[in-house]
């Protein structure tokens, strides 16, 4: 059973770019992972949840011999393909042509908007980008406490990125409920180091009343040091004058319309 659990733990880790990207992503010492991989050691409930979560399989599963486990995972990554919400039905080209130049924009970001749900806040998700065969897809988690002492509440966002004449586009699909569909749409960066990106987000309330709302939106890119798990304790409602945000972030986030404006217009 060890030896199926190492080899279905390898076979997992291939589908990424190295250890070293998978250990990053689960905040686990590389000697630590190492121990797994060679079957020194077995994982603990805490990092044995944490590659469960990463790799989108069950604890059990992980046991499976190691040929069903593999025909397992090959049937579940398609399907999770699906499930990213990749448009299968858009046109081959025009998916080809909008991964051109995106290779730029992989990586995690903090993404600020005014919460349509709870008006008067701003929230703070995580989005990650990443190249998959099919091209480049996200996920954007949100972690909402409406207040102190409630439960904490997560919704879960799949989706695809594409580049086409210089806008980034983004679709997605919420994956826990199957209820809400969002767009985003934001500048292309220009400097030598994609930083921030603005633009715009239309979605829905998530709340009783449903209502379709359209708000300015700032996507902040995490440094390398920055752990996926820090990363989503930070996620949450902002307040606006909270003194940690940047001026210029919420200046730019600011859902006003100027005087000869007829349209609710994106933020350069």
């Amino acid at each position: 059973m060890q030896d199926d659990f190492v080899a279905n733990l390898r076979l997992l880790c291939g589908y990424y770019p190295s250890i070293a990207e998978v250990c990053r992503r689960l905040d686990i010492n590389r000697a630590q992972f190492n121990r797994y991989l060679s079957g020194r050691h077995r994982p603990r409930h805490v990092a044995l949840q944490r590659i469960c979560d990463l790799f989108g399989v069950e604890s059990h599963e992980l046991d499976l011999p190691h040929a069903e486990f593999r025909t397992l995972v090959q049937a579940g990554r398609h399907a999770r393909s699906a499930a990213f919400g990749l448009p299968t039905e858009w046109p081959s080209e025009l998916l080809s042509r909008g991964q051109e130049g995106m290779a730029r924009y992989l990586g995690c970001y903090f993404e600020y908007y005014h919460s349509m749900s709870q008006p008067g806040w701003l929230i703070r998700t995580l989005v990650c980008l990443e190249a998959r065969e099919q091209g480049v897809v996200y996920q954007r988690t949100e972690r909402m406490r409406v207040r102190s002492g409630a439960r904490t509440c997560h919704n879960r966002y799949h989706g695809l990125a594409v580049r086409l004449a210089d806008r980034l586009f983004l679709v997605d699909h919420e994956t826990l409920n199957g209820n809400e569909v969002t767009q985003t749409i934001l500048f292309p960066s220009f400097q030598s180091q994609v930083h921030r990106l603005t633009g715009l987000k239309l979605g829905v309330a998530d709340n009783s009343e449903r209502m379709p709302c359209c708000v300015r939106v700032v996507y902040e890119r995490l440094g390398e040091r920055m752990s996926v798990r820090r990363a989503l304790s930070q996620c949450g409602l902002v307040a606006p004058d909270d003194p940690t945000l940047d001026p210029e972030l919420r200046d730019r986030l600011r859902n006003d319309i100027a005087p000869g404006e007829q349209h609710f217009r994106a933020r350069h």
